[in-house]
């Protein structure tokens, strides 16, 4: 069995997602739906003090790129929206994956509220109908008539109903504008799937999944496989060890690891170089607090030693880092986080605060990497100018001063 060291396994984890080396050469539309396809998921999440979620995550991989692009790749089919390891983009061709979710979605908690669409059927039959015959709508082509403020808990009925369709499969996401969801119906939009000739058996496509959620993460314990698209307890059948012993998967062992780890024969290069510790980290790069490095927050601990909590949902007192802290990594290191916030009409990326892990060593080379992200990230936010508020380590701090 292959073993490697826990840098070589960093390595390969990064090299799966896109994020080993720096962007080189100039990024295209065709390199964000190849950049969404290694990854198999991009989240989505609605903040928007930087640039929202999909949009940095994608930059994070390709450097500067056009943001209507990945917009673009939705209204032309190529990408879909559904529930995946959360309400995430995806590549078309895996529609199929998730369609027994769509038929089936009494699984899915609070995404379908079942107490709710009883109660309210008639209201979710006369969107079902305004959409087939006036076409395609939003939440807002609905005026709010009972008075409450809105907010994500405060759904008026009209959007709850088209996020009830939505989570059945009846109605997909056609495209959005400035980012609000345009829903139509699934045979408009997808009109090539028919489920009588292309629904393959669950456990098939759940088969898939898995091996998918491995390729992603280059390289993956038992355990941080179900997480990755949120399936739950997985069959034995298509268990990783199950599946290695099929072939279907390959297997190595890390450094101080009890556990095996999983790797995807499509990987088999990958895999050698590692073991031959000829993967190099050298990107620097800012990331989303939901990139699939550090969505599942026990995986980065595992892997990186980082651990990390999103505190925008903590009180403000109470937070130790920001609001919208973004992890920084360096090299194959996940050495700090910042909280920062784009000024678009003034021109001003601010750093309210950056922290590094504890043991991180400051040289000058580091903060050269780590200014060369930070200016490359705010000019991309078309905020050329940078103010650092907060630093932990004073010494960084000086040294990014002359750069900044």
């Amino acid at each position: 069995m292959t073993q490697l060291s826990l840098t070589s396994a960093r390595a390969l984890h990064l090299a799966a997602q896109g994020l080993l080396n720096p962007p080189r050469g100039k990024a295209s539309k065709e390199h964000v739906l190849a950049s969404i396809r290694k990854m198999a998921a991009l989240q989505i999440d609605t903040i928007n003090v930087v640039a929202r979620s999909p949009y940095l995550v994608l930059w994070s991989r390709l450097g500067s790129y056009q943001q209507e692009w990945l917009d673009e790749l939705l209204a032309d089919g190529k990408l879909f929206e559904y529930w995946s390891h959360e309400a995430c983009f995806l590549p078309i061709e895996d529609y199929g994956l998730y369609r027994h979710q769509m038929i089936s979605p009494q699984g899915l908690g609070w995404k379908y509220n079942h107490k709710w669409l009883a109660g309210n059927a008639d209201a979710v039959e006369q969107i079902r109908k305004h959409i087939k015959l006036n076409g395609a709508a939003r939440s807002a082509d609905f005026e709010r008539k009972d008075g409450k403020a809105g907010g994500w808990w405060e759904w008026k009925p009209e959007k709850r109903s088209l996020e009830v369709l939505f989570t059945s499969g009846e109605l997909m996401v056609a495209r959005r504008h400035n980012f609000q969801r345009i829903y139509d119906l699934r045979e408009r939009v997808h009109a090539a799937w028919k489920d009588k000739r292309d629904l393959r058996p669950q456990i098939e496509g759940q088969r898939e999944q898995v091996l998918k959620a491995v390729r992603a993460l280059g390289i993956a314990k038992a355990g941080w496989v179900a997480d990755y698209f949120r399936m739950g307890k997985l069959d034995p059948q298509i268990q990783p060890a199950t599946l290695a012993k099929q072939g279907l998967l390959l297997t190595a062992q890390v450094d101080g690891w009890e556990q095996p780890v999983y790797v995807h024969p499509d990987h088999a290069g990958l895999l050698d170089q590692a073991d031959q510790r000829k993967l190099k980290a050298t990107a620097t790069r800012i990331l989303s607090p939901f990139d699939p490095v550090v969505w599942d927050r026990k995986r980065a601990i595992e892997l990186f030693d980082f651990d990390y909590k999103l505190e925008c949902y903590t009180p403000e007192p109470k937070r130790r880092y920001g609001y919208f802290t973004l992890p920084i990594l360096r090299r194959g290191v996940l050495v700090g986080r910042l909280d920062a916030k784009a000024h678009r009409k003034d021109d001003i990326f601010e750093i309210k605060s950056l922290h590094l892990e504890p043991g991180v060593r400051v040289s000058q080379a580091f903060a050269d990497d780590v200014a060369g992200a930070v200016q490359s990230f705010a000019a991309w936010h078309g905020t050329p100018q940078v103010q650092l508020q907060k630093c932990s380590s004073t010494e960084l701090k000086k040294m990014l001063s002359g750069r900044l």
